[in-house]
């Protein structure tokens, strides 16, 4: 049995980054630290996050005092006002692809143009870049709620830095089909893009793929769906303890792939789980080539 691991699967940079920075100022310091939200759509790196003296709250109400950091999906600039009010020593985690959408959001809610965003509206980055733009954004999740739209003179789409980039093109084209002038800016991650095509490639080269990441992970149950469509023979995992001997059966090559908020060490458990416990004779464990 073939176990194949996708390039580009696991932490991003923003995550990372976030990651490192709480628990830098958890060393650093004495008091309450706790992150608005969780920091990343992880279990066991939330449970790790807490043994640490790290806490999470959902809204700046909840933390009393101490540090409070802004997670790597980022905040509208109203929670910014509500956490200098409260007085709390706020650390900013917001990935930097983030906050290069947020100002470009910003700038062009400042020159009054129609402002389209496409990803999902319950999202905490989404929430935050709805902020940013003044409340005049328009959320979209479809292609058939961009059909609904009223014909326009002049727009400009954006996308959530996690979208799958087919459902991108695919609203892009309809909001083009309605709108005189579009403004059309692929603000999606390039780690995003560079995992969700490794994983798309490693789906047609495997007889079954395991995505391994939280449930609440809107990056992996994108590679998810993205997988799926390729491979029905596709396993969306939150850990090694979900895998089931019936998955395995009659499979020969298997790849494995993980969310943005996927650590390696939960990548590498699943990998020696198939290869313990499911495979008496393992032969090999490789990478996919890195896509140009």
């Amino acid at each position: 049995m073939e176990i194949i691991v996708a390039p580009n699967a696991g932490l991003c940079y923003g995550v990372k980054r976030a990651l490192n920075l709480v628990r830098k100022i958890r060393r650093q310091r004495t008091g309450a630290v706790t992150t608005l939200g969780d920091l990343i759509h992880n279990p066991g790196v939330i449970q790790e996050l807490k043994s640490q003296g790290i806490g999470s709250a959902e809204t700046p109400e909840e933390i009393p005092e101490g540090t409070v950091i802004i997670r790597s999906h980022g905040v509208s600039p109203e929670v910014y006002d509500i956490l200098e009010r409260r007085r709390l020593d706020v650390v900013d985690a917001t990935c930097p692809i983030v906050h290069r959408i947020q100002k470009r959001i910003a700038a062009l809610a400042r020159r009054n143009i129609e402002i389209i965003l496409v990803g999902d509206r319950e999202h905490p980055e989404i929430r935050g870049l709805v902020g940013h733009s003044r409340g005049k954004a328009l959320v979209l999740d479809t292609e058939e709620s961009a059909t609904l739209l009223p014909i326009a003179k002049k727009r400009a789409a954006l996308a959530q830095s996690t979208l799958d980039l087919s459902l991108f093109k695919k609203i892009v084209a309809e909001i083009l089909e309605r709108t005189a002038e579009l403004s059309a800016f692929n603000t999606i991650c390039q780690f995003t893009q560079a995992r969700q095509k490794s994983t798309s490639e490693l789906a047609r080269r495997v007889e079954a793929l395991f995505i391994v990441g939280g449930r609440l992970s809107s990056n992996t149950a994108k590679l998810y769906h993205i997988s799926r469509r390729i491979l029905p023979r596709t396993h969306f995992i939150e850990s090694a303890a979900e895998i089931r001997p019936e998955m395995l059966e009659g499979v020969e090559r298997i790849g494995i792939s993980g969310g943005a908020s996927t650590p390696p060490e939960a990548i590498d458990k699943v990998v020696r789980t198939i290869r313990a416990g499911l495979e008496p004779n393992p032969r090999m464990e490789k990478n996919v080539p890195c896509p140009k």
